[in-house]
């Protein structure tokens, strides 16, 4: 595993087959370029027939940018995969709410997102994430662009989600402090895996 390159689309997918059967919380600790080759293989895996499947209904997506669109509420913005579904209108409401709840902003539904903080712009894009009851949420840098405190508050959630709700999250950073958070972390230099290892996180979610 050592000698193993990062590139390469089997070790994308038994990093993600191995987390999935144990709903983990994986840490890929890497460079922001990296993180693309990963979730490119990660795809590259499947055939190209089940990919939009798997993108729409298997995995979740949180990104640095939050990637909210500006002009539509908290509601619209969390709606927003499961209108490329079938599902009906009354159990998209229903999913919607749960997410909401989840994410800790029922009250923000109405709200556009220049009306919310960083950390619950970063709280929507977790609630969209989620509306389609993904197995695995991959995050690619999900505290690139929050303060410390704002940071530790996003982490501190996708900890609980992961003990509480039994999501796996493969999560990739540069970032040392996050790491306490994770149960097994994979470190990379030069598209090369330098350490693999199983710990006990340091942070524990209420």
């Amino acid at each position: 595993m050592i000698s193993s390159l990062l590139s390469s689309p089997a070790l994308a997918s038994s990093i993600f087959a191995f987390s999935r059967s144990c709903s983990r919380f994986l840490l890929l600790m890497t460079s922001f370029s990296k993180a693309k080759f990963i979730s490119f293989n990660l795809m590259s895996t499947f055939s190209a027939s089940d990919r939009a499947d798997i993108r729409n209904q298997k995995i979740g997506f949180i990104f640095q940018t939050f990637n909210l669109l500006s002009r539509t509420s908290v509601w619209e913005n969390v709606e927003a995969p499961m209108l490329y579904s079938d599902i009906a209108k009354v159990e998209r409401t229903e999913r919607i709410q749960e997410a909401l709840r989840i994410v800790g902003l029922s009250e923000k539904a109405k709200a556009l997102p220049n009306q919310l903080s960083g950390g619950q712009q970063q709280r929507v894009a977790a609630a969209r994430a989620l509306v389609n009851r993904p197995a695995i949420l991959l995050a690619d840098e999900p505290t690139g662009n929050l303060d410390s405190s704002t940071s530790d508050e996003i982490m501190s959630f996708l900890q609980k989600l992961n003990h509480e709700k039994g999501i796996t999250l493969i999560m990739v950073t540069h970032e040392n402090d996050v790491a306490a958070y994770a149960s097994r972390r994979i470190q990379m230099r030069d598209g090369k895996i330098i350490n693999d290892e199983i710990i006990t996180p340091n942070v524990v979610s209420n």
